[in-house]
This record gives C-alpha cells, sequence and structure tokens, in this order.
C-alpha cells in the first residue's frame, strides 16, 4: 500500500500539482423555479350535458307498431300522439267484452225475475225455502257476472287505449327505441322523452380529486368547449357512491342555473370549481424523491451551489404532475432530472430554468 501512495505522490509532483488542486466538475442539472398558483385554476373537467328528468316511455301492452310519430330532437307537447300499435286484436276483445256484458245483463234479469216469483210463492206458502234459497243465489252469482263482465270491458278499453303512446310532458325526444312494423313487449323503450329546461352537467372524476368535492351543495362553474366565454354557474347536487367498473371513476352530476338555450343535450362540456384554494405548486414526476418513506425534492441552495433533500405534502397527482400542497416555497430552485443519482451536499450547475406552478391546459 505504501509504495502505491509514493507513487501516486510521485506522480503529481511530476505534474506540477497538489492532490488538493486536482478539479471536481459540477454536475449539470436541470430545474424550475417554484411560482405557487391557486390550486382551482388550472384543475377542470370534461363532461357533457344531460337532462336531469328523462322518462322511457313505452307501451302497456304487447302489439305491432303501426306507426312512430317523433325522432330524435322532435319538440312534443304533454298529450301528443308519439306512437301507436295494430288496434285490430283489442278492438276484437273490445267487442267480445261487450258482447259478455249484455249476456250477463241478460242472465241477471232473468234471475231477478225467478228470485221475485219465488218469493211471492214462498210468501204464500207455495214452493219450499230450498227452491227460493237456489233462487237467489242464482241471483246473486248473476250479479257477480255482470260485475266480473264489466270489469273486464273496462280493462279491455284501457288495453285499446294504451295502444297509443302519448307525451306525459311537454319536452323533447332524446332517443328512439321502436320502428313501425316492429313486434314489441310491454315495458320496452318506445322513445325518451326529457324535460328541456332541467339540465345537468355530468362528468366522469378520477378518485384523487373526491377530496375536493367530496360532499354536494359545491359552486361549479362550466362553459361549452365550442364557446368558453359563455359561462354558467351550477351546484353539486349528486356524487356517485360507486366508481364505474371501467374507467374507475365517479360520477359527478351539477345542477345548471338558468341555463342559456345554446347548451343543447349530448353538448361537451367543461367545469370546474368556483373560487380560489390554497396556493399549490405543479411538478413534474420525475422531480419526486424519498425521504424516510415520505415524498422529498431536492432543493438548490443558491449560495453555496449544493443540493438539500427537502420534504413536501402532496396534495394530488395526476398523468405527468404532482400537485404540491406544502414545503415548498415561492422561489425555490427544485431538480426535475436524475434524482435518484443526487447526494446531500453535492455541487451543481444549472441548466435552463423553468418556472413551476403556472397554469397549465
Amino acid at each position: 500500500m505504501r509504495p502505491c501512495i509514493l507513487l501516486f505522490t510521485l506522480l503529481l509532483v511530476l505534474a506540477g500539482c497538489k492532490p488538493e488542486d486536482v478539479p471536481v466538475e459540477n454536475r449539470l442539472v436541470r430545474t424550475l423555479v417554484v411560482n405557487p398558483k391557486p390550486i382551482g385554476e388550472d384543475r377542470h373537467a370534461i363532461g357533457e350535458v344531460k337532462p336531469r328528468y328523462e322518462s322511457d316511455l313505452s307501451f302497456r301492452v304487447a302489439g305491432k307498431v303501426l306507426s312512430r310519430l317523433v325522432d330524435v330532437g322532435t319538440w312534443v307537447e304533454q298529450g301528443d300522439t308519439l306512437a301507436t300499435l295494430d288496434t285490430q286484436d283489442y278492438q276484437n276483445r273490445l267487442r267480445s267484452a261487450e258482447a259478455d256484458v249484455s249476456s250477463a245483463e241478460a242472465a241477471l234479469v232473468n234471475a231477478q225475475g225467478t228470485e221475485a216469483r219465488q218469493a211471492k210463492l214462498l210468501k204464500d206458502g207455495w214452493t219450499p225455502k230450498a227452491t227460493y234459497d237456489g233462487a237467489l243465489h242464482n241471483l246473486q252469482a248473476a250479479e257477480a257476472r255482470l260485475k266480473a263482465a264489466k270489469a273486464n270491458l273496462d280493462l279491455t278499453r284501457d288495453q285499446l287505449n294504451y295502444t297509443t303512446l302519448r307525451a306525459d310532458f311537454d319536452g323533447v325526444i332524446t332517443a328512439v327505441g321502436a320502428e313501425a312494423g316492429q313486434n314489441v313487449n310491454p315495458g320496452q323503450l318506445a322513445v325518451k322523452l326529457a324535460r328541456p329546461d332541467d339540465k345537468d352537467g355530468v362528468f366522469n372524476i378520477a378518485e384523487t380529486a373526491l377530496t375536493e368535492i367530496g360532499t354536494t351543495q359545491i359552486d361549479v362553474l362550466v362553459w361549452p368547449l365550442s364557446n368558453p366565454e359563455l359561462t354558467v354557474e351550477g351546484m353539486v347536487r349528486e356524487v356517485s357512491p360507486v366508481a364505474d367498473p371501467v374507467t374507475r371513476t365517479y360520477a359527478v352530476k351539477v345542477t345548471l342555473k338558468n341555463p342559456p338555450p345554446q347548451l343543447r343535450f349530448g353538448m361537451s362540456i367543461g367545469g370546474r370549481l368556483k373560487g380560489q384554494t390554497a396556493l399549490a405548486v405543479a411538478l413534474p414526476l420525475a422531480a419526486l424523491f424519498e425521504k424516510a418513506g415520505s415524498p422529498a425534492v431536492w432543493v438548490l441552495d443558491q449560495p453555496s451551489s449544493s443540493l438539500a433533500l427537502r420534504s413536501i405534502t402532496v396534495a394530488r397527482y395526476e398523468a405527468n404532475t404532482v400537485v404540491v400542497a406544502s414545503g415548498l416555497a415561492k422561489g425555490d430552485i427544485v431538480v426535475t432530472a436524475g434524482v435518484n443519482t443526487l447526494t446531500v451536499g453535492q455541487k451543481v450547475r444549472l441548466a435552463a430554468v423553468n418556472l413551476a406552478g403556472s397554469n397549465r391546459k
């Protein structure tokens, strides 16, 4: 070992320099300057306009669709005919029910006469009690058969009326599910009818954003993507308690206040929480490091040009960025690349400096 040291010292002397004179190259790092912004300014979601009240209208009886008088986008008023079924079978049933009522009425008249005669004979002592009881029983049965026939007649009349599908309220048709010539079952969708004045903005929100909208009665600003200048105020009225099994997002429904006519059903919209929240800064994911199991970043000490590891609090993670809630101050210089190869106190040189925390689109 001692000969090796002597040889190294000799080489340095021959080169005309000392060990402490050996230059150490500072590492070049990419950084950005922290500039906190309100976290709500660049936090928005994309959704669509949907009716708050939408009804699936269907026939209450089965049959063959004779006609459909409306299409998607048709405006209708309460009581307007939307579609009809072939009525031949139901008209035949109606005539049969009417005949049953006539027959039951005739049988009742006959039973009433028989009961009256037997009652007089019984009173005069010319017939036994059993015979009168039989006549009375026949009268009661005839009355019951007439009631049943009339009820069946009312039912067949209702079924005939059910072959015409009418609008329950004023609205606009948003979907159709039956065509002329198609056989449909009771309850099968024929058309969808929506109330035109009650509109919702529906957004699918990731679970990382639910901390901001975990409750209802939160004010929201909404705008159509085709016209960002047209803003509409709304309020969160419903947050789905269950995530979508495919997208793993949660449906958030926002009631729009006085939506303008330009905001149509199915239109793509943007939305964000109204007002400003706490200041935060957005960093690239590559800037994250770990300190004692907690997130941290490398911060440059400008006077000494050396690095220090600082713990931070993360507000949320996004696709390519992380939003920092606390731990950084305005003007701090954070290393954004190669953080896994750095050490505490390491000397570095700065590459191009960017600003962190500016609004992102």
